[in-house]
């Protein structure tokens, strides 16, 4: 995992249900922890594009249901702003499972736009995909 310049707003706390935009099994995914994320105390850990978290799988193939897994943010709805000043904001909330920590993704095909803040930072997920904004 690679530093990234952005100033990525963090718009997605613990508790958040997202879409997987690839083809792993899983359809939505419950955040329960954010990992390298540090917070005053009591205040929820939240996540934003390009943030490994580990989450539950609430909806998908039944051998995937229930189980814990590690995503990485690759959309979010609230606007972040870019190092040049430009402002970028997705129209959903989604997500890419990863096989391990090292950033490989289980699925093979993603569905939409990714984040360049997340290519940058997580190289298997920008072998993959396709759209890059």
């Amino acid at each position: 995992m690679q530093a990234v310049k952005a100033r990525v707003t963090r718009a997605l706390p613990v508790g958040s249900i997202i879409d997987t935009c690839d083809n792993s099994g899983a359809k939505s995914l419950k955040i329960f922890s954010v990992y390298r994320n540090k917070t005053v105390k009591g205040r929820r850990q939240a996540a934003g594009v390009g943030d490994l978290v580990m989450t539950a799988v609430k909806r998908g193939r039944p051998d995937m249901r229930k189980q814990t897994v590690l995503a990485v943010i690759v959309r979010q709805r609230r606007e972040f702003r870019r190092p040049d000043g430009m402002r970028v904001k997705f129209e959903d909330n989604a997500a890419v499972v990863l096989k391990d920590d090292k950033g490989n993704p289980k699925g093979t095909i993603f569905k939409g736009a990714i984040a360049k803040e997340a290519t940058e930072r997580w190289p298997g997920i920008a072998k993959v995909a396709k759209i890059v904004v």
